[in-house]
């Protein structure tokens, strides 16, 4: 990484106009040149550019397993599904701009569906299966989606919004190829798949166009659709498996596992999207399950797996791994959230054979530091750190009062810039304001300082967000459940350190006068709204939440009553 002092003069005006005065940032690039990005590519134009016949990529070579089925796609079965899907989608009213859910567990029909909506010039917003069916309703109205990709065994959680006029698709077909409505009035996936690729004119999409909304609560608040555009995501791909040198070394020869949750933005942007640039075969499982896992890395001979701190976690405490040959692995990567040095030490020790290394970034920035271990002409690294910042961006550390930027060792909130952060958040002009500043800095919410072999660590986090096993709680989200309570009248939520979760959510609540309300009582009445991450792991009734003189929640003070609590 290279340190840049960048020099400004400010003229401080005065009556006998005083000299000008200098002021400094500290600008932090990688060590790796910067590459040429043909970010002016549409997102699938640029993802198989390698299989376009201007590139030497093989079109009849593996380019997904279904981990579930042993079901292989080629590149070319990969590409004419995307197009007749595409094609299918289209003949069911879906239009450039238009949004359409994706609500399914990893699966090949999800890249295939993810890649149609891009090919078509939509807007995919990516929702998790789990959710309930308030938080299902709640993204699909805020996002405007048109049609919703599911499994049969969703629907039910649909129906107010089919009855709004949502079109939604199946992807359970009987496999007998007949071509048909299922009988809940859905639409069969099949009729997207029998589509004619040739009915469908390619469209014409813009770099600065949206393809992607997955949905982030940012540093604070409610969750958001965050405008991806081909441009940023082409970007973010790129910085990393790209150039002579690429960040992360991706081949044709590589098997990557893929059971992290495909909707979330790691997966999508750093395994699928990434590993179909490279001509990569991917492997998908639609959810990590210890000896699965491993019993799929025997077989496949799998090359590459993405895991999360939990999952790490698992692997060091299970014995059951010795009973595997996992030799074939050469490159482990950890990200969703930071990765504690004693857990990375002891992961080396499981899988000797591999690079191990962490990654580090957010759904509204896209990859903001990667490991150079993974390079292709890898560099020396530490354990704890999340890497150096990618290639082609630029990062800061700043002072979180003064807002100065700071140089080396220096803790502060870590803000990056660059063509792969988003366009901004849905509809929220204000939200978007407070996170991407004036000079086209994004600020993370998140402190870190970078040390001086150029290596980033994360030591602290200004934002309120609560990370569960990598997963986003928005403490807002589950106040405003808490509050619409008739027995409450005031509620806060802060997280709670836990050695499997990282973190858990507990509600501070104030009742209402005369009221009994019980911690079972507020458990049950928030847990059966929400998805299994977001449920409530402890109650404590006080008096009064404290707040500052604006309002604000001081959730500092709530953390440190938490700790009191929790060490009697």
């Amino acid at each position: 990484m290279v340190l840049q002092q960048q020099t400004h003069f400010l003229t401080k005006k005065t009556d006998q106009e005083e000299e000008e005065e200098p002021s400094h940032d500290f600008i932090f690039r990688s060590k790796l040149p910067d590459i040429f990005i043909p970010n002016h590519l549409p997102l699938t134009d640029y993802v198989f550019h390698k299989f376009s016949g201007h590139g030497d990529g093989d079109s009849s070579t593996t380019c997904i397993i279904d981990g579930a089925t042993g079901r292989i796609l080629t590149y070319a079965d990969v590409q004419i599904n995307m197009q007749r899907i595409a094609a299918g989608i289209h003949r069911f009213g879906i239009r450039h701009g238009d949004v359409v859910m994706l609500l399914l567990p990893n699966s090949p029909e999800f890249a295939l569906s993810f890649l149609a909506v891009a090919y078509l010039g939509a807007v995919s917003t990516t929702a998790n299966p789990f959710y309930t069916q308030p938080e299902i309703a709640k993204q699909a109205k805020a996002s405007a989606a048109k049609m919703i990709i599911t499994k049969k065994c969703l629907v039910d959680k649909l129906t107010n919004l089919k009855h709004d006029g949502v079109l939604i698709v199946c992807v359970d077909d009987d496999g007998d190829g007949v071509v048909s409505s299922t009988d809940d009035g859905c639409v069969s996936f099949t009729e997207l798949t029998h589509a004619d690729e040739t009915e469908l004119p390619k469209p014409e999409i813009s770099p600065d166009d949206t393809v992607a909304m997955p949905y982030s609560s940012g540093t604070t608040g409610l969750p958001k659709g965050v405008m991806i555009t081909h441009k940023g995501l082409v970007t973010s791909i790129a910085q990393k498996v790209d150039g002579e040198n690429p960040n992360l070394h991706f081949t044709a020869n590589d098997v990557i596992l893929c059971f992290l949750p495909m909707f979330h933005i790691y997966a999508l942007d750093a395994l699928m999207l990434s590993a179909m640039r490279t001509g990569a075969a991917l492997l998908i499982v639609p959810r990590f399950e210890l000896n699965l896992v491993m019993e799929l890395i025997q077989r496949y001979k799998v090359t590459v797996v993405p895991v999360a701190p939990p999952v790490v976690l698992a692997l060091v405490k299970s014995p059951d791994t010795e009973r595997y040959d996992l030799s074939s692995v050469r490159m482990m990567l950890s990200g969703a959230a930071t990765l504690k040095k004693e857990l990375e030490d002891a992961v080396r020790l499981k899988f000797p054979n591999a690079i191990f290394g962490q990654g580090y970034g957010m759904t509204e920035s896209g990859t903001v530091a990667k490991s150079l271990a993974f390079a292709k002409n890898p560099f020396k690294t530490k354990s704890g750190a999340c890497g150096t910042v990618i290639r082609n961006a630029e990062m800061k550390v700043v002072d979180t009062i003064t807002g100065m930027s700071l140089p080396r060792n220096k803790s502060g909130e870590i803000c990056v810039r660059g063509h792969q952060l988003m366009k901004g958040y849905l509809n929220d002009p204000e939200a978007t304001a407070r996170t991407i500043d004036k000079d086209g800095w994004l600020h993370t919410g998140d402190i870190g300082f970078v040390d001086d072999d150029d290596e980033i660590f994360i030591v602290d986090r200004l934002k309120e967000l609560i990370k569960f096993k990598g997963y986003q709680v928005a403490p807002a989200e589950l106040e405003a459940l808490l509050i619409s309570h008739p027995d409450i009248d005031d509620a806060a939520v802060v997280a709670m350190k836990d050695e499997v979760a990282d973190e858990v959510p507990v509600a501070f609540v104030v009742r209402s006068e005369g009221s009994q309300l019980t911690e079972d009582d507020v458990k049950s009445y928030v847990n059966k709204q929400v998805v299994h991450y977001k449920r409530i792991k402890m109650v404590f009734f006080i008096e009064a939440i404290p707040k500052a003189v604006s309002g604000k929640i001081l959730r500092k003070d709530l953390r440190a009553k938490l700790e009191t609590e929790c060490s009697k």
